[in-house]
């Protein structure tokens, strides 16, 4: 090698070593503006195998390949049915990839829907674990690494939609009573006077101190807090402070008697008022993820409206899944809108859909009552000793709220135009949208007009002619259409599905009236009725082999059927009787009758039989 061409390349050798030195020397500067601007995180391997440690420090920059194989291998177990085993794979890769979206949705998908179900329905405290893990896992850990992922915040809203609020699961209603009973006690402040339709309690709440030092440095609350420290050290730990007032609240008997006694001295005062209204500000904010303030936003959008005054809206009911699913669908939908040029997608399209579906689930079943009662002894009880103490159970029940349907209507309008002003054609989502839309006005047309609300049936009325008037059966009257709709479907049943149906409805309010819905109840009653009274003159001729007994005789036929239906608590179905014999003796006395009357008729059959 010549002199010059050796200068050259020791030259460059040179101007390379100096240009490496230079970039390392820049290194600790960007891994701090990287982090700074939440580009990077520290991947955490504790608790991790090993093999996988060592397998992502020693590929350090190619740590993706490892996650490519995990992530293979977490499906093929998905696909084999091998879910617990899934899981574990999941979670390494959100230790490797916490900015992988996508793995978190897989992982709470997998806990709510597959682990879970894995799970005996006969264990259904150890499904809704898995179930709750799910969620929380979604809203506590990949959301706030993830804050501009739209699939996760829909992801959350699917679950508390479909796998809490629905009825595909058999322990749902055990899912539902779990929500409502561990949210409940946050919604209302007996010692502020404010309960849970109760617009001012939310934006007591939106007020409210937002921070501990804040709350405990104010002059009126401290001996409030120094007081309850001093009955109970339970009280001492600061960061349990919240949780332990609030379940002192609901549970006095877990703390020392000293404790009760210092919030007899403190009710009514400002202090007490000043600290709840924080404490369940605070255990919403950080322990639910519910900013109060987008709270009562959601109140004011979608909650159920005033009869007497349609522009005002009633907070919304958040012990019912729906409520949450909306929430969180909302805030999906607000970090899509921020960003500029976009397109609908479908996951946008389906964000959409869940704010729509849940508010038609909460027309339908949007109001909760929660009834308690002695529960029933089991086989093993029975056979021991009597318990000490009465065993109680919790059981909750949904019904409809019409106060929501303007709710309804006003988003699925809103969602309607977006799309098309969007410049969406008519078949796809759109076309789907609108179908949607018309059968639930049709459906709360005959809701309301059952319900003797026959105004707000008018008005609903006249949006489908408005809206769809192309359609032939929205040309008549309001009358004239739901007759023709009544007519079609009793016309399309045979009369032994006209009894059951007749059956139905009275069981229906029968239900109704035992969880204290009297006025769904006589609806549910006058139903029926009228269906009775459409039958009976269609089919009261003798050349009819088979005619409708008498109502008195359904009433008896339903009564007894919702009295020996297990799918209802003992104590709910004793407690109708009582009401019934307590508040309408001549009613109790007909069935007394009925019964004597029905039981000689069967003996009369029998020994014809014989």
């Amino acid at each position: 090698m010549r002199t010059r061409d050796f200068v050259i390349l020791l030259s460059c050798v040179a101007i390379a070593a100096v240009l490496l030195i230079a970039a390392g020397t820049q290194l600790d500067s960007i891994s701090k503006q990287r982090k700074a601007m939440g580009l990077t995180m520290d991947v955490n391997l504790e608790g991790a195998p090993p093999s996988l440690v060592f397998a992502t420090v020693a590929m350090g920059a190619f740590r993706g390949l490892v996650v490519d194989i995990l992530w293979m291998r977490a499906d093929k177990l998905k696909e084999e049915g091998q879910f617990f085993d899934a899981r574990q794979l999941a979670e390494w890769i959100t230790m490797l990839q916490p900015r992988f979206a996508a793995v978190w949705e897989f992982h709470a998908w997998n806990m709510a829907y597959n682990i879970s179900v894995a799970i005996p329905a006969s264990q259904p405290e150890q499904r809704w674990r898995w179930v709750k893990n799910g969620y929380e896992l979604l809203r506590d850990k990949g959301i706030p690494l993830n804050p501009q992922a739209i699939e996760l915040y829909r992801e959350l809203g699917r679950i508390f939609q479909h796998k809490i609020g629905g009825v595909s699961d058999d322990a749902h209603e055990y899912y539902k009573l779990q929500l409502a009973e561990s949210i409940g006690p946050l919604l209302y402040s007996d010692d502020n006077g404010l309960g849970r339709e109760d617009n001012a309690y939310y934006e007591a709440l939106i007020r409210a101190p937002t921070q501990w030092n804040q709350i405990a440095s104010d002059p009126n609350v401290s001996p409030f807090i120094q007081a309850l420290r001093a009955a109970d050290e339970t009280f001492a730990d600061e960061t349990r402070f919240v949780a332990n007032y609030l379940s002192l609240r609901q549970n006095p008997q877990r703390f020392q008697p000293g404790v009760s006694q210092v919030l007899d001295a403190f009710k009514g005062t400002p202090a007490i008022k000043k600290f709840d209204l924080f404490a369940k500000s605070y255990q919403l904010r950080n322990e639910w993820k519910l900013d109060p303030a987008m709270m009562q936003e959601v109140n004011r959008t979608y909650g159920p409206i005033d009869f007497s005054d349609p522009n005002r809206h009633f907070p919304m009911d958040w012990r019912n899944a729906d409520s949450q699913a909306i929430y969180w669908a909302v805030k999906a939908l607000q970090i899509v809108g921020e960003k500029e040029g976009r397109k609908i997608d479908m996951a946008e399209t389906n964000t959409d859909r869940i704010v729509a579906h849940s508010l038609q689930n909460l027309f339908r079943y949007g109001k909760i009552v929660i009834l308690q009662g002695p529960a029933e002894p089991t086989d093993e009880q029975n056979a021991g000793p009597a318990p000490a103490q009465t065993l109680m159970r919790k059981d909750i029940f949904l019904t409809p709220d019409l106060r929501m349907f303007d709710s309804y209507n006003k988003a699925s309008l809103a969602i309607i135009k977006k799309h098309e002003e969007a410049g969406e054609k008519e078949a796809g989502p759109l076309d789907s949208m609108r179908t949607g839309h018309r059968n639930m006005l049709k459906n709360a047309v005959f809701s309301f007009y059952q319900a003797g609300i026959k105004g707000y049936a008018l008005a609903i009325y006249n949006e489908l002619r408005r809206l769809y008037g192309n359609y032939e059966e929205f040309q008549g009257s309001l009358d004239e259409y739901v007759q023709i709709r009544f007519k079609e479907e009793l016309d399309s049943l045979a009369i032994d599905d006209a009894r059951e149906m007749i059956i139905g409805s009275l069981m229906e309010a029968y239900y109704r009236l035992a969880i204290g819905e009297d006025t769904e109840a006589a609806v549910r009653e006058q139903f029926a009725q009228q269906v009775y009274d459409y039958y009976k003159l269609k089919y009261d001729d003798p050349k009819f082999r088979i005619n409708l007994p008498e109502m008195e005789v359904l009433k008896y036929v339903a009564l007894g059927q919702f009295l020996n239906n297990e799918a209802f608590p003992v104590y709910v179905r004793e407690g109708l009787l009582a009401r019934i014999k307590n508040e309408q003796p001549d009613l109790y006395k007909r069935l007394e009758q009925i019964d004597k009357k029905v039981g000689e008729e069967l003996e009369q059959t029998q020994g014809t039989q014989r």
